[in-house]
Order: C-alpha cells, then structure tokens, then sequence
C-alpha cells in the first residue's frame, strides 16, 4: 500500500499533467494471486473520464486533483476485480471454446471498423495496441461478463410483493406536484430594439388566436423559444421563471395568457390542461420500481461475491 498512498498523494496535490515517466509507467499498484495491476493499465482505465473532471474542475486545480485521484483509485479496484474474476474462472475448471470468442471478437471487428481489420490495424496502432493485444482484451471482457451473468444476473428476482412493498414505502418519491400541460411563445427583446414592437406583434398574435389561429401554428412561425409548436407538455411550478409560473399557474384549462413582459422577452401562454398533485400509481411507475431495486440488487450480490473472491483470493497492494 505504500506506494499506492504515494502515487494518491501526488494525484492530490492537483497536478494537471497525465504524463508519467517510461520508467514508472509499469510500476506494479496490486497483485492478484499471480497476476499484477500497473500503474499504466490504471491511467489508461481512468482516461477516459480525465477530460470531463478537467472541464468540471478547471478553475479548481486541488478539487480536480482530488477528483482525479478517486477516480484512479476507483479504476484501480474494477480492474481488481476483473482479476479477481479470471483467476475465478481459470481455477474453477471452466472451459471457453475459442470459436466463441472469434465469434464476439468478429462482432466487435464489424462495430467499430465496418468488419476490415486493416482499418482496425491502424486505429490500434494509433493507440499503442496490437491486434493480439486487442483480441485478449476481448477475450477477458467476455469472460468477466459471462462470469458476472452466472453469479449474478441469474439470481436476481424482483417479485411483486417487493415491488409494491417498496413502493408503499417510498411514495414520496413518485409524489407530483401541481402541474399545467402548457403551450408557450417566445418573442425575444434583443437589446436596443423596440418593445413596444415586440408587444404590437403579441397583441396581434393573440387576436389571430381568439380568431381561430391554433396556438401551436402561431408558435411554429413566430415562437423563438425552443420547444416545437411551444408544446412545454406537462410541467411543475418549479420549471418556470416565477413571474411566468404565478401565471401559468392561475390560468384554467384551456384559457389563453394576456401579454407577459420581462425585460428579456415577451411570453404568451395557452394552458391546455391542469392536474393537482398526486402520487404516481403503482402501475405507472412498477417498470421503474423494478429497474431501480434490481440494480441495487445486482450492486449488493457483485458485492457479495467480489468478497467471495478476495477471501480465496491471495491479493497484495504495493
């Protein structure tokens, strides 16, 4: 562990830079049984999100690197567990015929290089890789998902009972409050033009309405809001700038806005609908249900069986 607090410690202070030293590059971080984790296959697991904590992070140099070091920490435990589950799979008496892996392998050929392997060739090569390399790669991710289908996918039944148990117990989370299924145009002020122009255009708008003109038609060609034909579909208060919510809010069903102005620009509304808070039926929201507890479900039994593992399992950090 000594050398992984270190490596930590040095992420955290918020250095930006991800080059490493060719020298450290392959320093051992872990050793599962016979089989090591590098510090290299952790920057390359991490990489892929480096980008997006240094957006996030920019202005923040010691969150980033903070950030940063979670995040190779965490990348350092899934490929733990990758091995964790081959050495399973090696020592368990499993056998994988290799036709198998060429078929998946062919798949993943056909999904990123339109199935020609010259073309897959040069992207790898690009990336440091070799088709060997590649094709391992492969092999393994076949192995650790297959493996995780069996000890795990397999188990997991959500029976209705559960589903309306949980549902009875955390009904607040399927409450809706008051909501308006609104239709909206937007008729924006840009700076230094004539309002009262803007609010001729609306007031003409709105008699072309009371004419018979469908609200959606009039948005379709004068809205400069981004919902088509203004359709806002079913909303809560809390989505709308509060001047806009208040009267959104106290229209009817079906009742059409006066001119509303703000600075910015100048709304009109159609309030198509109106429903009162209330919480969501079990039969809308059991799909739901059932995807949230099984994913809590398949967390706790990959839990389970990972510290299955790492009790047989000879494992070292370094």
């Amino acid at each position: 562990m000594k050398f992984l607090r270190a490596f930590l410690a040095v992420v955290a202070v918020g250095s930006f830079g991800l080059s490493l030293h060719a020298e450290r590059a392959n320093s051992i971080l872990a050793v599962v049984h016979d089989s090591v984790v590098t510090l290299q296959e952790v920057e390359d697991s991490t990489l892929p999100i480096v980008g997006e904590l240094r957006r996030q992070y920019r202005t923040q140099p010691q969150v980033f690197g903070q950030k940063l070091a979670e995040a190779r920490s965490e990348s350092l435990e899934r490929l733990l567990e990758r091995k964790l589950i081959l050495h399973e799979f090696n020592t368990a008496g499993y056998v994988l015929p290799e036709s198998v892996i060429d078929e998946f392998v062919q798949e993943r050929l056909q999904s990123v290089a339109g199935g020609n392997r010259v073309t897959l060739t040069k992207t790898l090569q690009a990336q440091g890789l070799t088709y060997e390399k590649w094709r391992q790669r492969l092999r393994d991710q076949f192995i650790v998902e297959q493996m995780r289908l069996k000890n795990i996918q397999s188990e997991i039944i959500i029976s209705p009972y559960k589903i309306e148990r949980y549902y009875l117990a955390h009904q607040d989370e399927y409450k809706i409050e008051d909501q308006v299924k609104l239709r909206m145009i937007v008729l924006n002020n840009p700076a230094g033009a004539d309002a009262a122009q803007t609010r001729r255009v609306a007031e003409e708008i709105i008699a072309k309405i009371k004419e018979g003109a469908a609200f959606s038609e009039m948005a379709a060609v004068h809205s400069e809001g981004r919902n088509p034909g203004g359709d806002w579909g079913w909303i809560e208060r809390k989505v709308l700038r509060p001047e806009l919510a208040d009267v959104a809010f106290s229209l009817k069903a079906g009742e059409l806005s006066s001119v509303i102005e703000t600075p910015e620009a100048i709304y009109l509304m159609l309030v198509e609908d109106k429903r009162t808070s209330h919480v969501r039926p079990l039969g809308e929201v059991r799909d739901e249900i059932e995807r949230a507890m099984l994913t809590k479900e398949r967390e706790r039994l990959q839990k389970q069986w990972i510290d299955r593992l790492r009790k047989k399992t000879f494992i070292r950090y370094f």
